[in-house]
């Protein structure tokens, strides 16, 4: 299995990219319930699915789609600027070191062991992918089931505003701070393991 960074100029251009809204719709509409709109009634794609998206996805031996984190600049429309500025009380972090992670998904029929170990693979990746580019936040939108697993994970997490319901489920804005110490404070709690991931495309950095 491998975890690599994708761009797609469009949501759909590739079999991979497809696989990907396909698991996105089992897990967020059909299994979570969410409001979240659907292309073809099969795939789950949003405004923010377009060639500036980076992806991160775990695959298996054969290529199709694990588990995937979807990772947003913030000096563009994101999700936190421009869906839930409410959840925020005070100013947005944004800029080249403040990077937005959304739409973390894992394949419905994965196995519960590994539905984790794949978890802690992307989570490794996004770890290993900051340090190597000089991203030094994340920010993303949880409900508060999830809420108290991040925050037991061991890293440095920041709520940015008072925790809301949002169509009756209680959601909140985080800021997560990664440094040179993120992966030994993850590492303690089993989560953190060395990833091959690489460094930002030069296409995105330009």
């Amino acid at each position: 299995m491998q975890t690599r960074i994708h761009t797609f100029k469009k949501p759909l251009d590739t079999e991979l990219s497809r696989s990907m809204h396909i698991e996105r719709k089992r897990v967020f509409r059909d299994t979570m319930r969410w409001e979240v709109a659907l292309t073809h009634d099969t795939y789950e794609i949003d405004q923010f699915d377009d060639e500036h998206a980076l992806y991160f996805i775990r695959t298996d031996e054969d290529g199709r789609h694990l588990g995937s984190f979807r990772l947003l600049q913030t000096c563009r429309p994101h999700m936190v600027s421009e869906v839930f500025s409410h959840l925020c009380d005070s100013d947005i972090p944004k800029g080249a070191n403040v990077w937005e992670i959304t739409r973390a998904c894992v394949t419905p029929s994965v196995r519960a062991l590994d539905r984790l170990r794949i978890r802690n693979q992307l989570i490794s990746a996004c770890v290993d992918f900051a340090l190597l580019n000089g991203i030094h936040t994340y920010t993303c939108v949880v409900s508060a089931g999830f809420l108290a697993q991040i925050l037991a994970m061991g890293w440095e997490v920041t709520p940015l505003g008072v925790p809301r319901h949002i169509d009756g489920i209680l959601t909140a804005a985080l800021r997560i701070t990664i440094d040179r110490t993120t992966p030994k404070r993850l590492s303690l709690n089993g989560i953190y393991a060395p990833s091959d991931i690489q460094p930002l495309p030069a296409h995105v950095a330009a």
